[in-house]
Parts: structure tokens; sequence; C-alpha cells
């Protein structure tokens, strides 16, 4: 048996979280978050990270999240749990009966997306309010076990009219032997997605989104995976094998490293 990970390190509005604390996301967990890799105190593409933050917090309950708020939390929180490389998990809750939405920080130890080749299953299931990062999607979930049971490494999340639209914890690329193709289709954009493209198109590479149904991903000469611990080639989707382009998974390592991070 795999040993579980152990127990995250989780501050509430700055101090360390109580067990009344920890009934809010147990049992109220109508919320959002954004999930980010620390290294020597850096993030990167952390401004992105807080946009997330405040977009979907205005969304959900109407208010604003202050940026400097959440980037000193996250601090305070390294510190509390005496990290300088961490797996950081930013939360927003509005607690019942309260006006001002709290935040909660959740540190464990850093992790990396290995560079082994993913397989890939594709499933019948899209998210709703798919732009908005939350906790608890019972459908992601459940699909991506299913996925585990049957052989593959993570399910593909598919809307009606076999449209792919993301990996049930990743976003998805495909390469044409010219550029970078993001299925176009909703989806939510990722940190490590956005800082992908904005890097290619700086590296005058530029990637395009444009819909991909799953009888055409045996087109494209190779895929790969990204979120937050890093990205992957795909060696399968169901029966579709894909070729690793060393080439390829050389650029988008070469574009991502070049992001710069900022300090919490």
């Amino acid at each position: 048996m795999t040993p579980s990970a152990p127990a995250p390190y989780v501050e509430f509005d700055g101090r360390p979280a109580t067990g009344d604390d920890l009934l809010i996301p147990a049992f109220a967990g109508y919320g959002h978050f954004t999930a980010m890799q620390v290294r020597d105190r850096r993030v990167r593409g952390l401004p992105l990270h807080l946009d997330r933050l405040d977009a979907a917090n205005r969304e959900l309950f109407g208010l604003p999240l202050d940026r400097e708020r959440v980037r000193g939390l996250i601090g305070h929180a390294l510190d509390g749990a005496g990290m300088r490389d961490a797996s950081v998990r930013v939360h927003g809750f509005l607690p019942p009966g309260s006006e001002e939405t709290v935040p909660m920080v959740a540190v464990r130890e850093p992790a990396h997306m290995t560079g082994a080749p993913r397989s890939l299953m594709s499933v019948p299931y899209a998210r709703s309010v798919p732009h908005i990062k939350r906790p608890g999607e019972f459908g992601q979930m459940y699909y991506g076990r299913l996925a585990e049971r049957s052989g593959f490494d993570e399910a593909l999340l598919t809307a009606p009219g076999d449209l792919v639209t993301e990996g049930s914890i990743t976003n998805i690329g495909f390469w044409d032997g010219t550029s970078v193709v993001w299925p176009d289709a909703p989806a939510l954009t990722g940190i490590t997605m956005a800082l992908l493209e904005t890097g290619l198109a700086r590296a005058e590479r530029p990637s395009a989104r444009r819909p991909v149904t799953l009888d055409a991903v045996g087109t494209y000469r190779a895929a790969f995976v990204t979120n937050s611990q890093g990205i992957a080639p795909v060696s399968r989707i169901d029966s579709t094998a894909f070729a690793v382009d060393e080439e390829l998974m050389d650029l988008l390592e070469q574009v991502y490293e070049a992001a710069p991070g900022e300090t919490v």
C-alpha cells in the first residue's frame, strides 16, 4: 500500500488552523483555490495566481480578494511551516454568516511532475463552470480514479461531440509539427498553460487554440499535459499512441524555466 502523504500545515487568515476552522472546508466547501509550487520562496506566474483568486472570489462571493494580503498570507504560512520549497494551495471561503472572505493556505512538501510519458483514458464528462478552480469536484475524482483502475495515468475529459477539453488534473496540448495546439473548449486555463502560451509567443513559437475531437487526436505528432507540478509527454490516448517528441519537450521546458518567479 502506498503511504499517505503527510498532513499539510494549514493557516486560516494568517493563524494556525483550529479544528473549528477545518469544519468550514469539510462542511461548507463552496469556494475556490489555486495551487502553486514554491522554490526558494519564489513562484512562477504569481500575478496570474493572484488574478485567478480575485476573479473567482468576485464571481462566487461578490467580494474582491486583496492581492498583497494573499501574498503576505502565503509568506506567513511558509514561515509557519518552516519551508522555502513547498506545494502551496490558497483557498477562498465565505464562512456561514461572514461578510468577509477567509483565505486558507495549505503548505505541503514540494512536488514535481515526472517526465515519464502519461496515458489518458477519454471519458464523457465536462465540468460545469470550468473556468473556476474549486475543491471537491466529484466528476474529476470519479473519472480520474476510474482511469487509474483501468490502467491509465489520468482521465481525459470530453464534452458532447467528443470535444477534447482538459485532463482530470491537467491541461492538454498537441503538437502538429509547427505549433502547439490547445483545445478550444470550455476548460480551466491553467497557470502553467498560460505561462507556456506567453513564453512560446515570446520565443516566436506561437501556439493556437482550435477545436480538437477524439477522432482527430491521431493526426497530431505529439501531445503533452501541464499542471502546477510541471509538464509531461503523453504516450497514448485510449488506443492512439504518441511518440515522445524530445525537441518539443525541451522547448516547453526551456520556455517554462524562463518564466520569471516572484517572491512570497
